[in-house]
């Protein structure tokens, strides 16, 4: 019987156990994340458990992004904690300030994650690894910290469905589309604890960034990781960002899924998903709702190719009177390529706040809190009641392209419309 990509990499990794799905297996992992939020609570119970040392000083990665530049007081204590931690245990990868992006924008990027790694992270968006070919999923704080000091994990090898995408996607639809689309169809539970492996011509055709989207919100549809196969494609990304090249990993052709999703992107239309659930997706079309303000970033869409995308839409035009259009590029390196192409010119022409590499509004931290009855459209992967601010705001998830027209009208609006 084949395999799937998540069990080839599982196998890759496995110290005890038999990879088969819904079965127990023990894994040695390729790195272990935790952010601000969730890093003090696996430092705490690192220290409970009565570890003295982590398994290894460079596969650990502390990332400080959810409410940096500090907020508050209890923000500034949480990341003190943090930082004092990575200097005990000689953590290589604490980043911080000038440093620090959104975490599963900067682990990519800086080559500490790549094809056929086991990643674990303390943050459910930990999927995003799954663009490149890894298997990579979010845990508790607990986990996280038995992970820091053992270097391995535990895992119920997942079933896969697998989500097949034919055809040619038409302008102004591309990976956000897709993976809202996919959320669409399964629903938020429909993948649970369960492996989505993206295929098929579209797959293969998708850039490293947009595999890195779609992989991001494999979790939205309740699924324990999102997987690509770690193609050519995948391999010389991560050989250019530093990572040591490693085979492809593709499904065997008599892999078994549990389920086969069809995607017909020739046919598609923009995809929005309303609130407050991100299966709740309509064509954009469907859409006519004002909105308050426009959120540009992101680990789901605060890459270059996000950005220039945004851009594309807003060259010559302004946002809406009364529209707070809020870009905010995911890492340093992509804030200084942006500003390099020229991109803030138009940003701001267009009336635009331009943030630091941060989490801010996407999780309702800062820069860019709802108020009562506020509507927003955002490149960011959840809509849960409350999520960016206020219970009775509202939150739209959308591409770049769709937020930036958006802004624009300041109502939802198709990119193709202007």
């Amino acid at each position: 019987m084949g395999a799937t990509v998540a069990e080839k990499v599982l196998e890759r990794h496995r110290i005890e156990g038999d990879v088969v799905p819904d079965r127990i297996i023990r894994c040695r992992v390729s790195l272990v994340l935790a952010n601000d939020i969730t890093a003090p609570l696996a430092i705490k119970s690192f220290k409970a458990m009565g570890a003295e040392e982590v398994f290894d000083r460079e596969r650990v990665a502390l990332v400080m992004d959810h409410f940096t530049p500090n907020k508050d007081i209890d923000s500034a204590e949480q990341v003190r904690g943090v930082r004092e931690f990575a200097r005990e245990m000689g953590v290589v990868n604490y980043f911080e300030g000038g440093q620090a992006g959104v975490e599963h924008a900067l682990l990519p990027e800086i080559g500490l994650v790549g094809p056929g790694d086991v990643v674990i992270g303390a943050d459910s968006h930990t999927c995003t690894y799954g663009g490149l070919g890894a298997f990579a999923t979010g845990m508790g704080s607990t986990d996280i910290a038995a992970a820091m000091a053992l270097g391995e994990t535990w895992f119920k090898v997942p079933p896969t469905i697998r989500v097949e995408m034919t055809g040619k996607l038409p302008e102004w639809v591309g990976a956000k589309d897709l993976i809202l689309k996919t959320i669409g169809e399964i629903g938020v539970a429909g993948a649970l604890y369960k492996a989505l492996e993206f295929g098929g011509e579209v797959a293969d055709e998708l850039d490293i960034e947009g595999r890195l989207t779609m992989a991001n919100m494999a979790i939205e549809a309740g699924g324990k990781a999102g997987l690509f196969p770690a193609d050519a494609k995948a391999l010389e990304y991560a050989k250019a960002h530093g990572h040591a090249a490693s085979e492809e990993i593709h499904p065997d052709p008599d892999a078994v899924y549990e389920r086969v999703v069809r995607i017909d992107a020739s046919s598609l239309a923009p995809q929005v998903a309303c609130p407050h659930l991100p299966d709740n997706v309509k064509d954009v079309g469907e859409v006519d709702t004002r909105i308050d303000q426009a959120v540009i970033g992101s680990c789901t869409n605060g890459r270059i190719t996000d950005l220039r995308e945004a851009a594309d839409v807003l060259r010559g035009r302004k946002a809406a009177d009364g529209v707070r259009l809020v870009v905010i590029p995911a890492t340093p390196a992509i804030w200084r390529q942006a500003m390099e192409e020229g991109l803030y010119e138009i940003f701001l022409d267009a009336g635009a706040v331009i943030g630091p590499p941060t989490c801010g509004p996407c999780l309702g931290g800062h820069m860019g809190i709802l108020g009562a009855g506020e509507k927003a459209v955002a490149t960011t992967n959840r809509n849960f009641k409350g999520r960016m601010g206020h219970l009775d705001s509202e939150v739209y998830l959308a591409s770049p392209a769709v937020a930036a027209a958006s802004a624009v009208t300041g109502r939802i609006t198709n990119p193709a419309d202007l």
